[in-house]
């Protein structure tokens, strides 16, 4: 049996849709267009489509996920002399999108056990130049939005909720995305909502930072105007062909949902007893997560995958070193921090941790094959 990490066949079903939408889009000609493959119908009908599903005041697809954070940390003025509290675990976006604008990033230390920014230890990182938080939620564990809700409310910061993996996930009733200011999601293709290829998209309440970020993704134009530029602005305008595809798949999004949902819980039941054999599984329960990767934490982590690639079973290793041990952030680690603390449950985590296969494609005996090949490795290594 061979189970793979990503599934290489992921879009196979929708092949023969995706051709057709590829030479559709490529040879119509809308009425008063002047381009044909970004920022047309089919992306305003994406963008309505998800405000409607999430209650959202605006929906602003873009590029990607990494340039969606830097448009919302742009509209909100993040820029030269402001410091943005972040994770010290996670993708390197959370550190590059605020020195791009010229801010500092200031790095949180993670919960041990669900490995997400621990609220905590975020207010400690809060200085008179703190202008934002940004939490993020990782693997298939949300932040905890209403911690950080009330601590940028305390303290008069801005809130940019990193959900750039958490699409369709809910906390207390509120979608990912939708508990801060703004949130951000990632339609890269191993995401829980991918598509063929790259994208993002900005989600708020604010009808305001909607309208700004809507104005950035185009260099800075308003729509109404063309090569008018209102304030410096990107590039990081969405495919029309990406926004169809997405279209077509948005449908059956709850149904794949539902069922990587039963797979990680299936995990966490037969990983439970785990613990005291090196192998700890995250916590139970549906409220708060996401489940776009299934992540364990393990003392003997490359054993583990050892282990599970000679039984034909992918896994993989996000993020094994922190963010400020990355050469690219080393000049930002000791800001705000005592260096004594320092991040032990990120760097921990950036040991043990190991993601298995947890795609709506596996079968339920490939799902009880990875199970049983787990506890194998726990109960008899």
């Amino acid at each position: 049996m061979r189970l793979h990490f990503f599934p290489p066949d992921l879009f196979e079903a929708d092949r023969e849709h995706l051709v057709r939408l590829v030479h559709e889009i490529g040879t119509s000609c809308p009425e008063g267009a002047s381009q044909r493959f970004i920022l047309g119908e089919h992306t305003a009908r994406f963008e309505e489509a998800l405000r409607e599903q999430l209650g959202a005041a605006d929906v602003v697809a873009c590029g990607s996920g990494t340039s969606a954070l830097t448009l919302v940390l742009a509209a909100m003025e993040i820029g030269p002399g402001d410091e943005v509290v972040v994770p010290a675990l996670g993708c390197a976006p959370l550190a590059s999108s605020v020195v791009a604008l010229g801010a500092v990033p200031v790095f949180a230390d993670v919960d041990p056990w669900t490995m997400v920014v621990d609220p905590e230890v975020m207010e400690r990182r809060i200085t008179p130049r703190t202008k934002a938080l940004m939490p993020a939620h990782m693997f298939s564990v949300m932040a905890d939005m209403p911690r950080f809700t009330a601590l940028a409310e305390a303290y008069g910061l801005r809130l940019v909720e990193d959900s750039a993996v958490a699409q369709g996930g809910v906390r207390r009733g509120v979608p990912a995305g939708l508990a801060g200011e703004a949130g951000v999601y990632s339609f890269v293709q191993v995401k829980t909502f991918g598509t063929a290829g790259e994208g993002g998209a900005v989600v708020t309440r604010d009808a305001e930072l909607g309208r700004t970020v809507r104005m950035l993704r185009n260099h800075g134009q308003d729509g109404r105007t063309r090569f008018l530029h209102h304030r410096i602005g990107w590039n990081s305008r969405f495919d029309e062909i990406q926004a169809a595809f997405l279209l077509h798949r948005l449908p059956g999004f709850p149904a794949r949902l539902e069922r990587r949902a039963r797979i990680a819980e299936h995990y966490t039941e037969r990983f439970a007893d785990l613990a005291d054999h090196g192998v700890l599984a995250p916590p139970p329960g549906r409220d708060g997560r996401c489940y776009y990767v299934y992540t364990v934490q393990a003392e003997r982590r490359d054993a583990l995958a050892a282990h599970l690639a000679d039984r034909g079973i992918d896994s993989h290793v996000y993020y094994p070193r922190t963010l400020p041990r990355q050469p690219a952030f080393a000049r930002y680690a000791g800001v705000g921090v005592d260096p004594a603390a320092e991040w032990p449950a990120a760097e921990r985590a950036g040991d043990r941790m190991l993601s298995l296969p947890v795609h709506p494609q596996l079968s339920d005996a490939e799902v009880e094959y990875l199970a049983d090949a787990v506890r194998e490795f726990a109960l008899t290594s």
